[in-house]
């Protein structure tokens, strides 16, 4: 059954907590899941949490740490000192351990690397630490099964035994030559029906997929995605064999693509969540809010100097809100597909080829909306030049909205820039002015005003 955290199991921890029953408190999270403890954490007081923390063993916190809000964290880690955040580290995989003291001062990174006791780790997290953010070395974690192509089976399952202590899932045995270079892999069903003398290159796969040190994290998620990969061995340019990226890393990485695609969407410039200042929210909207302002005024001096039209043809201003929203909303369509598709690796092709789509495509639920359009104006204000005028105007708008949403996320992405800052507020915004300007032209010229 899953852990559920009411309000009478918080009262209940609440009252151990005061009572300083440690008894309890630690058989009460003995068969709790570490994730389920972070939840915990996340809802009770602060002075609470850093009392559990303290409280539970290392092994168990060491795992909740990693699985809390960072917010939480990083208040938690400003209470402990440099020898209780080392105590924690030590029982993490080195991944987790370089991501955690990454996200303290320079001077505190140093108080912790030094309080370590494992050298061994601490050198591991010094070499993690070095390498840019967002790349498959600030991703890996040095734990893994290697394997020289010159040793025999029996001295191979000899040696691995030590090895596979210090990693949580074996995935793969990697097979390197006397240099340290990544040569292969080994299956572990291969390993245990071969004879005891025969020699790991005579039953390891020359092939192996493997990512260099300084890869992009998303393009790691690709290659992963793509292979259907559990893990996969990062290596230098020399090809030695530096570590390992398990899947867990790359949902995180992927989740993180996705908040942050969203947010772009919606018009937020930063990384921001609903418990941030006022003043850090007020920073991640202004930006995108101030474009939609300069919009709104575009569209504004756009209709005014077409008073005249509005003057013999009052209807056309009442069919401005439809036009622009229209246009929107066919744009933001248009460039959360591509978008999408970009994110997925699915767009294939040429630009001039997807912009031929998406006309065809525009053109034919340009032409059904504009029927529909067509006959109600007709039926409403019983002029036909008037319902023809707007019809044709919403067919063009919308073909127009098209081609922009689908252009723009395209063009972005070949000159490197992240495409979801096309969707939302830039493409509605462009699209309401170029909608409302392309709606009186062509109204205008129908209508031979």
């Amino acid at each position: 059954m899953a852990f559920e955290i009411t309000d009478e199991f918080l009262e209940n921890l609440s009252e151990l907590i005061i009572s300083k029953n440690d008894t309890e408190i630690t058989v009460l999270f003995a068969e709790v899941h570490f994730a389920d403890i972070a939840e915990v954490l996340d809802e009770v007081d602060f002075d609470e949490a850093i009392y559990i923390i303290k409280l539970l063993d290392s092994e168990k916190t060491s795992e909740i740490l990693t699985e809390l809000d960072e917010d939480t964290r990083e208040k938690i880690l400003e209470n402990l000192s440099a020898k209780e955040i080392a105590e924690e580290v030590e029982e993490m995989d080195s991944d987790d351990a370089a991501d955690i003291i990454g996200e303290l001062s320079e001077e505190r990174q140093e108080r912790v690397i030094s309080a370590l006791e494992d050298d061994e780790l601490a050198a591991d997290i010094k070499e993690l630490l070095s390498y840019e953010d967002n790349t498959a070395g600030s991703l890996m974690a040095k734990e893994l099964v290697k394997v020289y192509e010159t040793w025999t089976v029996a001295g191979c399952m000899r040696r691995i035994r030590g090895q596979a202590k210090e990693v949580t899932r074996v995935h793969s045995i990697y097979v390197v030559d006397k240099d340290d270079k990544l040569v292969g892999r080994l299956s572990l069903k291969d390993l245990i029906i071969a004879k005891s003398d025969q020699k790991i290159a005579d039953i390891s796969k020359d092939t192996v997929d493997s990512v260099n040190v300084a890869e992009d994290d998303e393009e790691v998620a690709k290659i992963m995605a793509k292979y259907d990969l559990e893990a996969i061995p990062v290596v230098n340019n020399n090809n030695v064999l530096l570590g390992r990226i398990t899947i867990d890393d790359i949902v995180d990485v992927l989740k993180e693509e996705a908040d942050k695609d969203y947010q772009m969407a919606a018009g937020l410039t930063q990384d921001v969540d609903s418990d941030d200042s006022i003043l850090q929210l007020t920073k991640a909207r202004l930006p995108w809010l101030f474009l939609g302002l300069l919009g709104g005024v575009g569209a504004f001096l756009i209709m005014e100097g077409f008073h005249g039209v509005f003057a013999k043809y009052a209807a056309l201003f009442f069919f401005t809100p439809l036009i622009a929203a229209m246009a929107g909303n066919v744009g933001v369509q248009s460039s959360a597909i591509i978008v999408q598709g970009l994110a997925n690796d699915d767009v294939k092709g040429s630009i001039n080829s997807r912009l031929f789509k998406e006309t065809l495509l525009a053109a034919l639920n340009g032409v059904i909306l504009a029927i529909f359009l067509f006959l109600f104006v007709w039926a409403y204000q019983g002029k036909i030049d008037l319902a023809l005028a707007i019809s044709v105007s919403l067919v063009v708008v919308v073909i127009i909205a098209g081609l922009i949403g689908t252009f723009v996320p395209l063009f972005l992405n070949k000159r490197g820039i992240d495409p979801a800052i096309a969707t939302g507020p830039f493409i509605t915004t462009s699209n309401d002015i170029f909608g409302i300007l392309i709606y009186f032209l062509i109204s205008k010229l129908i209508l031979g005003i």
